[in-house]
């Protein structure tokens, strides 16, 4: 099955690609960026283990080549290693876009990534790629030398000769990353050159003012929590934000259940609020999308504006939403997620895994009321 390109883009409008060349910081930034956002990262390196256990040798052969030892990985030709490379990154592409497209449809996902200008032009808009690049020179140094690769340097240690393992692959990394090197510093895209004074604080204020990521600057003691009642005023409020915002798959079903007010006995929503306007939202449900009648209520559809993240509004919202659970005589309340840690910070613990009607499997959690 082959689909057009701006397809692929469409579906990957709320993912945000974080590539470049070697130690260019993409890892670096992209979490930090995560951090203070509340913003999910998707690491294709850490997920290669996992697309390789679902892969077929003879579709993705790269990915499917064992190395017997050190010796035998490192004692390639650098023309043999690059394109090995190359091979394993252009076979594990379609499972990390169908994983991309599965997780960013209600929510902005940062890709730590490998990829080219080329791609780059094919999958997604230029206002949401960052390129981080460093001068592909002794790259295996201070791939070595970091933290999180721990196991790549035991392993290039192991050769019977580590320098000479070494420098066939400090060699490969150069001849795979010098002419993209230049090529992105000469293309129209936006990139970053790591130098010794680079910091982490001065990058990531310049790719988030890049991706749109700035937070907007508010006083907490105007943030308003408040329950949406039927036939008042910040229903239409709340018509005019789900219409606007960016989690196109529950928009339409969203401003539906609004408008005709599809809510019963204690079922509602709740808005977040900044001088008048709403900027985030949930809603208290009996049902979700699973079907498990037994289980309620649901905290819902929890919601923030891009530019107001980072503020813990998605707790207060949830918080409200549990004291409004409790007024009216429930003990806990219930988050499906696919996620995990995140539901684990507002106080939520994992229970089991449950499958919705899309035949998808989620996580279900649920909080005692105190």
């Amino acid at each position: 099955m082959i689909f057009q390109d701006n397809v692929i883009k469409e579906y990957l409008k709320n993912v945000y690609f974080f590539t470049g060349t070697p130690c260019g910081g993409k890892t670096t930034i992209s979490r930090e960026l995560a951090k203070r956002h509340n913003l999910l990262v998707y690491d294709i390196d850490e997920q290669f283990e996992n697309h390789q256990k679902i892969s077929n040798a003879m579709y993705q052969p790269a990915m499917n080549k064992v190395f017997k030892d050190a010796d035998e990985f490192f004692g390639r030709t650098v023309e043999e290693y690059k394109q090995w490379l190359i091979d394993n990154t252009r076979e594990q592409l379609d499972f990390v876009l169908l994983d991309l497209i599965r997780l960013s449809q209600n929510q902005i996902v940062l890709c730590d990534c490998h990829m080219t200008v080329e791609q780059a032009d094919i999958l997604t808009e230029p206002s949401r790629v960052v390129f981080l690049i460093k001068e592909p020179s002794n790259l295996v140094d201070d791939y070595c030398n970091r933290p999180d690769h721990q196991g790549f340097r035991d392993f290039i240690n192991s050769a019977s000769d580590a320098e000479k393992a070494k420098a066939v692959c400090s060699a490969t990394l150069k001849s795979l990353n010098e002419k993209s090197y230049e090529f992105i510093k000469n293309s129209d895209y936006f990139w970053l050159e790591r130098t010794e004074n680079s910091t982490v604080d001065d990058t990531v204020r310049k790719v988030e003012q890049h991706l749109g990521l700035t937070k907007k600057v508010f006083n907490m003691d105007s943030l308003e929590m408040k329950k949406v009642d039927r036939n008042s005023e910040l229903v239409d409020k709340l018509l005019d934000f789900v219409a606007h915002f960016s989690w196109e798959d529950v928009k339409e079903h969203t401003l539906r259940m609004i408008h005709n007010w599809e809510f019963t006995d204690w079922e509602t929503m709740f808005v977040a609020m900044v001088d008048g306007q709403i900027v985030g939202m949930t809603s208290i449900m009996k049902t979700d999308y699973y079907p498990l009648p037994e289980i309620y209520p649901w905290i819902s559809s929890v919601f923030v504006s891009e530019g107001y993240r980072g503020h813990r509004i998605s707790e207060k919202l949830i918080d409200y939403a549990n004291e409004y659970a409790k007024a009216n005589g429930f003990d806990r309340t219930y988050i499906p997620s696919e996620h995990v840690g995140l539901y684990e910070k507002y106080g939520y613990r994992y229970i089991q895994d449950i499958v919705n009607y899309g035949n998808g499997t989620d996580r279900l959690y649920v909080k005692e009321l105190k």
